[in-house]
């Protein structure tokens, strides 16, 4: 039998139980899971949103393997107000730097969001600065590089200021608040390829 959790990692919370220094982990959150349910993939330290927990290896194949391209998409503030061409190079794909390596990322869903996504504040929240506009973009991926997000946004000039990740697949956070999990049905677990 799997069992199946979704998760909003806060801001500021490693994507691990184990102990890290004294940063909170999922262990703070989820006390409840099996030891042998882990995260599929990671969010940063410095990131939040969804986060998917199972002991289902299979699941976590698909989701992990980059053959599958599910889809995840990320809801991001950035600093200074994101122009068209900008949008355009991260729909085609820019290059990044990974360990070292100049790297083309993969075509990408990007949109400028027209309004700030209604989402729980950040604790603590994003410093303001009242002379530095920021925009809202939601951007989707089917592929997960380390720190990948950041790195497309700064290589188009605009610097990610907060990240969310809302959705792998078709589940999304929806109406949940940091730090809050969800047990999945088995229903749920095929939202994660429908779409």
């Amino acid at each position: 039998m799997f069992d199946y959790f979704i998760f909003y990692k806060p801001f500021n919370v490693l994507s691990q139980f184990s102990e890290e220094g004294d940063k909170k982990t999922l262990a703070h959150y989820l006390p409840h899971v099996a030891k042998n349910v882990y995260p599929v993939g990671r969010l940063d330290y410095d990131s939040e949103g969804l986060l998917l927990l199972t002991n289902d290896k299979a699941l976590t194949h698909q989701l992990l393997d980059p053959s599958f391209k599910h889809k995840r998409t990320y809801l991001v503030q950035v600093e200074g107000l994101i122009n068209a061409v900008a949008i355009k190079n991260l729909q085609q794909g820019v290059i990044i730097t990974i360990d070292g390596k100049k790297y083309t990322t993969l075509p990408a869903e990007a949109e400028l969001l027209s309004a700030p996504p209604l989402l729980p504040d950040r604790n603590p929240p994003i410093r303001y600065r009242k002379n530095v506009p920021d925009s809202w973009l939601s951007l989707t991926l089917t592929e997960g590089k380390n720190r990948q997000v950041r790195r497309m946004t700064a290589a188009v000039g605009f610097p990610t200021l907060r990240l969310v990740r809302y959705s792998i697949g078709s589940v999304t956070i929806g109406n949940m608040q940091p730090g809050e999990s969800i047990k999945l049905t088995g229903t749920d677990k095929q939202l994660l390829f429908s779409r």
